[in-house]
């Protein structure tokens, strides 16, 4: 065995860790242009990636899609609350839809038949209609401009539309690839005015968005809304399944221009 003696045992380590030191500035050179690429204002892979879903997405003859949710509710003492709960959509374009949202705090459900909306909250056992439109888009519409019921994750049905939101962003950039619940996925993240949201959409010819996080940050304590999908696109749907019929016991009441004691962002 060869031996050393301490002062070349002290000069070897020394020599060690300059080349560690250099190796490391080597490294956190190149991640950090790696970084600067991937932080580029509007990265085309991202919205590539979105115009791809959207156009997906529009291309459905019908889908179902589950969700299960997150999102910070601000209590009295200006405390923030996490309140899980499940969406759900049962989808057949141009004109047939039917929601559900639960949560700790509401329970809705929504029926599109492409002539009219109605919302039913059973736990109050209350429901209200209202002529529609002929789509589900404009549909939307109608019910946030005159009764301010708004749908949640609009944006499924915004996506690879001209109205999908991609001239508002101010940033977007790849994250890298990431599992969802098993899927293959890649995860994005971009920037709006008032909002920064991430997406994860999933790998190969099914571009499905399988999660979405929006952070608020329009509000100082920046709440965030979670929602983890899970996708059908080859259910039987039949008109049946887009008719409300008024459980025994439901009472019909007016749907209020402010959205009422049934509006689709109630407590109970």
């Amino acid at each position: 065995m060869r031996q050393w003696s301490s002062g070349q045992v002290i000069r070897n380590v020394v020599r060690s860790q300059m080349a560690l030191a250099a190796c490391l500035a080597l490294v956190s050179t190149t991640v950090m242009a790696q970084g600067a690429t991937r932080i580029a204002p509007l990265d085309t892979t991202a919205i590539n990636a979105l115009r791809r879903m959207g156009s997906y997405l529009r291309g459905l003859a019908a889908f179902t899609v589950e969700g299960q949710t997150l999102q910070d509710e601000m209590l009295p003492n200006g405390q923030y609350a996490s309140v899980a709960g499940t969406l759900s959509y049962i989808v057949r374009p141009p004109d047939r839809l039917r929601a559900e949202i639960r949560t700790d705090r509401k329970q809705r459900q929504l029926f599109y038949d492409g002539k009219t909306l109605t919302i039913y909250a059973p736990r109050m056992q209350y429901y209200a209609s209202a002529p529609a439109p002929a789509t589900i888009l404009a549909t939307m519409d109608s019910a946030r401009k005159r009764y301010e019921v708004d749908f949640p994750l609009a944006d499924l049905f915004l996506w690879g539309t001209p109205r999908d939101g991609i001239k508002d962003l101010t940033a977007a950039s790849y994250v890298g690839p990431a599992y969802v619940d098993g899927v293959d996925t890649d995860q994005y993240i971009f920037r709006e005015p008032g909002a920064d949201w991430q997406l994860w959409i999933q790998r190969g010819n099914t571009p499905f968005p399988r999660r979405i996080v929006i952070t608020t940050t329009s509000n100082s304590a920046k709440p965030r809304y979670l929602v983890t999908m899970h996708w059908n696109t080859t259910p039987i749907l039949g008109d049946a399944v887009f008719a409300f019929s008024p459980p025994k016991g439901a009472q019909r009441i007016v749907l209020a221009s402010t959205g009422g004691a049934v509006s689709a962002s109630g407590t109970k």
